[in-house]
């Protein structure tokens, strides 16, 4: 039964008072954070206060705890770092330095705190909400407050969000931070591998995770790293003979550079510290390869925050609030966290200790528990980075002492317009799939190239280098297969394919389907078949994500900052952008979310010319204020009148001598670069996970020496719904599509759309029925994992 819908407007922040910090180390994102809960508070008609340095602010008073405006927070959308600074205190880890902190915060009547930080800062925080009501007390008699204050005041609410580039807080799949870290790393291994190819170089690169070496490992994963190094997975006892031996043989497959990457707390499994130098020397005693260290540093710190971090951040923002005006005294204090594509809310010391568990674990040399303490996620990367990174002898296969057990002819397929990740999806399907056993083949130029017989063999050397590039090095079509049926059902019964996995778009979906109808013609597509979603539109019923959308999402929202930037010289400027995606509005509606737009125009979300209308009064008003600049963005079918030129003139004559017009519609540009952290590593997981559902499923449709699958389960796509990674039977998401315009009939983004609005100084309504719940941190065991989330 469908939840009835709540909204905020129950919830009045009138007559409360919100404090925002930023405390210990910065991350990209915390300016969007501090934006979100800015812009919240003051439209729910709560007093905000920046507290500037963090605790020692606090403790301080003063000129740190200053109320701020809807203006206050323009233009750092964009900003690295923290703009209301932060910094470590000693005072407040003493009862006299949060006395003097209570004092300063009841005398400006703050009773929610946000607190923006690491494990550390929220277990200060959550130990000052526990002794506030007896600092309190003792401030009544030394006479610094009086009694009727201190029962007005009389509890505190405390509402964390994590910030934190290391990813080491548990209960959260992404602190604030983590992204835009990979962002730099990548960059970075990128631009090594280059050079590191010119001179038949060895790399070994240090990145920041003192006692988490989550950035380790999904750089690794994201670029194909020979060798990894984390604190929570030593290697085994004689791994320095085990890594030179599989360097050796990298080089002796023509593979002209090897990338090793160490994460700054790296041990091994007696404890004893693994530096970067260390594995240098050892690389060129043992191998004599020139071989180079870089140490990337507070680099990851740095830059500006990636579309990812600011959605993520704005969300957390908008929730933290949401979270302070509905605690009571009975509310323990909470951390907003993203579990999957879900905000949750998580009791703080519940996370905190589990986050201590996890070092405690390591400290104890118990590194499978710590593995599993840091959460499905993390050993999920760590699982499938062992699969694609070692490839084994001819005697570590599966035996097929069965006749079903190994041995099928798997081919992959790219369909549809290209996107950012298929080469990474593509990489980790062949790797995974020869470490399974099979015969990986590759088909070329989607169904077309499929029906002309452009099939071959394909090896695990053959991908390698892969994840970094952009497009489809397969090659990809639109073309559906309906016309070429003979030719397909030829060339699998010539190939003798036994299963086919198709990375693509919404003609990936289509062909499937098609596929599935022609199964009672044509016995040779009764073999299983599994699709992996693949597109920048992020427009493919039952998945909540495709491959690419990110990439996208992020060259949007840089154009976006450039854009902005460039008025920045100009004012009264607005600007109008055109972005991609067909008839589906998530670049649109997310990118405006990412670059802080005015207004994303979609064609899920109707809209006339009195909309348009109230949207140039919107910007004439905001052109009196000191912020004096527009953004603009439309999907490109969202309305056949309304075109962009249409929009363009439109605000062009009613700002006129207001503000003028530029526009821009940015293209193909959107499908193009190399693919972001995000896309790589969704991209590899997903193929893996889908190899793993291909083998499971020719094993229980091989019958009488031959593989034949003709239910409807047999036909599934794989995509990310809510928490999980699931398998839904493409037949069977038919009534979830509007085939006419090729978007699925619901989207869970269209629950964001009013957090735009509202972030932008529009009155609208924002459904919370689905906001985060509280609920209790699952403490999972060691066990083996079936890389069931990602």
């Amino acid at each position: 039964m469908a939840q009835p819908q709540k909204f905020f407007e129950n919830l009045s922040g009138v007559g409360k008072a919100i404090g925002v910090l930023t405390s210990g180390g910065d991350a990209q994102g915390m300016n969007a954070a501090v934006r979100a809960v800015v812009r919240m508070g003051i439209y729910v008609e709560a007093k905000v206060y920046f507290v500037h340095e963090g605790y020692q602010g606090m403790v301080d008073g003063g000129d740190n705890i200053i109320e701020v405006s809807w203006e206050s927070v323009s233009s750092i959308l964009q900003v690295g770092g923290t703009v209301i600074g932060s910094a470590r205190c000693k005072a407040f880890r003493t009862r006299e330095g949060r006395l003097k902190a209570a004092c300063n915060l009841v005398k400006r009547g703050i009773t929610n705190l946000c607190v923006i930080g690491g494990d550390g800062s929220l277990t200060g925080a959550n130990l000052f909400r526990e002794e506030w009501s007896g600092l309190l007390e003792e401030l009544v008699k030394e006479g610094k407050i009086e009694a009727s204050a201190a029962e007005q005041y009389s509890h505190l609410n405390i509402v964390g969000m994590v910030g934190s580039i290391d990813n080491d807080f548990c209960g959260t799949d992404m602190t604030i931070g983590t992204d835009s870290a990979l962002h730099r790393i990548i960059e970075v291994v990128d631009a090594i591998m280059t050079t590191a190819q010119s001179h038949q170089r060895t790399f070994v690169l240090e990145v920041m995770g003192r006692h988490c070496g989550y950035l380790a490992l999904v750089s690794a994963l994201a670029c194909g790293a020979d060798w990894v190094f984390l604190p929570e997975s030593p290697p085994e006892e004689g791994w320095e003979d085990l890594m030179c031996v599989k360097l050796s043989e990298n080089r002796a497959r023509k593979k002209r550079l090897n990338i090793i990457i160490v994460s700054e707390g790296a041990i091994d499994c007696h404890n004893n510290s693994i530096t970067s130098e260390k594995i240098k020397d050892l690389v060129v005693s043992r191998l004599g390869f020139d071989t180079r260290v870089t140490i990337l540093g507070h680099v990851q710190r740095g830059g500006t925050p990636s579309a990812f971090d600011r959605i993520l951040a704005s969300r957390m923002g908008v929730e933290c609030v949401l979270a302070l005006l509905e605690a009571t005294p009975e509310t323990p204090a909470c951390v907003v966290s993203l579990c999957g594509n879900q905000a949750v809310r998580l009791p703080l010391m519940e996370c905190v200790q589990m986050t201590q568990e996890v070092q405690k674990a390591m400290d104890e040399r118990r590194f499978a528990d710590a593995v599993t303490l840091r959460g499905r996620s993390f050993e999920n990367n760590l699982n499938t980075y062992k699969l694609l990174s070692h490839k084994k002898n001819i005697s570590e296969l599966p035996k097929d002492s069965t006749p079903c057990s190994s041995n099928f002819n798997v081919a992959v397929l790219n369909v549809g317009a290209p996107a950012a990740g298929m080469n990474a999806a593509v990489r980790s399907a062949v790797r995974v799939g020869i470490t399974e056993g099979h015969k990986m083949f590759a088909v070329s130029d989607g169904f077309e190239g499929f029906a002309k017989g452009q099939v071959k063999e394909i090896k695990w050397g053959d991908v390698g280098g892969w994840t970094g590039q952009g497009g489809s090095l397969l090659g990809t079509k639109r073309t559906l297969p309906a016309k070429y049926f003979d030719q397909i059902a030829e060339q699998i019964r010539s190939n003798s394919i036994n299963a086919l996995l198709v990375i693509g778009g919404f003609e990936a979906y289509l062909g499937l389907m098609e596929l599935t109808v022609a199964r009672g013609k044509y016995e040779e597509f009764c073999i299983p078949m599994v699709m992996v979603p693949a597109t920048v539109s992020n427009n493919v019923p039952g998945s909540d994500f495709s491959i690419g959308a990110d990439t996208a999402l992020n060259t949007i929202t840089d154009t976006c900052d450039r854009i902005k930037q460039s008025a920045s010289g100009t004012k009264r400027r607005v600007f109008i952008i055109e972005t991609m995606g067909g008839y589906c509005g998530y670049l649109a509606n997310m990118g405006g979310l990412a670059a802080g737009a005015d207004a994303a125009y979609i064609f899920e979300e109707q809209f006339d010319i009195r909309e348009l209308q109230a949207n140039v009064e919107h910007l004439t008003e905001k052109m009196k204020t000191s912020i004096q600049r527009g953004l603009v963005l439309r999907n490109e079918n969202s309305n056949e009148n309304y075109t962009t030129d249409f929009i363009y003139q439109l605000y062009s004559e009613e700002g006129r001598g207001v503000f003028d017009c530029r526009k821009n519609v940015l293209g193909h540009m959107q499908q193009g670069g190399a693919p972001s952290p995000f896309d790589r590593n969704f991209g590899t997981k997903i193929s893996a996970k889908a190899i793993q559902w291909i083998s499971r499923k020719l094993k229980e449709c091989y019958r009488k020496g031959r593989v034949f699958a003709n239910t409807e389960d047999s036909v599934c796509l794989l995509g990310m719904r809510r928490r999980a990674l699931v398998f839904q039977p493409v037949m069977q998401l038919r009534d979830e599509t509007d085939f006419k315009h090729r978007i699925p009939k619901e989207q869970w983004w269209l629950k964001l759309r009013p957090l735009m609005k509202i972030l932008a100084k529009y009155k609208t309504s924002y459904d919370i029925s689905d906001a985060g719940q509280l609920e209790h941190v699952n403490v999972r065991r060691p066990q083996h994992s079936d890389m069931g989330a990602i």
